[in-house]
């Protein structure tokens, strides 16, 4: 896979900008993200699936991480809880997952189906953390670092690892 370009996008994210993603292009993202993983993001979909939506999450990208005072950096994207709700996460308007690891088939075709990506970002909570500008709790604040939040971020770096049912994995 030859490098290619820094792709510079900003959310929301459009139909068309994901349209134009390819497996293996760079990408830094500018904008407002969402975090959540295990205890949050099962709750997010369930408040979507009841029509009770928390967030908005037409365009989003959401981040599987949590969001503490030592950072922010991908937890694993194929736990059960944070996988399982991929799909209907896509359905319902998110248009990039950002985390790490490979996800099943079933999660490809349903990113696939929904005109959804998975990119991934160095491990590197430093780097990450470096280019948040600004945080909010935005729903499940008893969780924790756990809830959902919303992040401020510039240039944040990642690679698309799915789209449009191809995969690096």
């Amino acid at each position: 896979m030859e490098l290619n370009e820094i792709k510079h996008i900003k959310t929301p994210i459009t139909q068309q900008t994901i349209g134009n993603l390819r497996v293996g292009d760079r990408l830094e993202i500018n904008g407002t993200i969402l975090t959540g993983r295990d205890a949050a993001l099962p709750r997010l979909v369930k408040s979507i699936v009841n029509g009770e939506p928390v967030v908005d999450v037409e365009g989003a990208v959401i981040m599987h991480t949590a969001v503490s005072d030592a950072g922010i950096s991908p937890t694993t994207s194929n736990k059960e809880e944070i996988e399982e709700s991929m799909p209907a996460l896509s359905k319902a308007g998110v248009k990039i997952h950002l985390g790490k690891g490979a996800l099943s088939k079933d999660t490809i075709d349903a990113l696939n189906k929904f005109d959804s990506i998975f990119a991934v970002t160095p491990p590197a909570a430093a780097l990450l953390t470096s280019k948040v500008t600004s945080r909010e709790v935005v729903a499940f604040n008893e969780e924790g670092m756990e809830a959902i939040h919303s992040l401020e971020v510039r240039g944040l770096p990642c690679i698309v690892a799915i789209a449009h049912g191809k995969t690096i994995y």
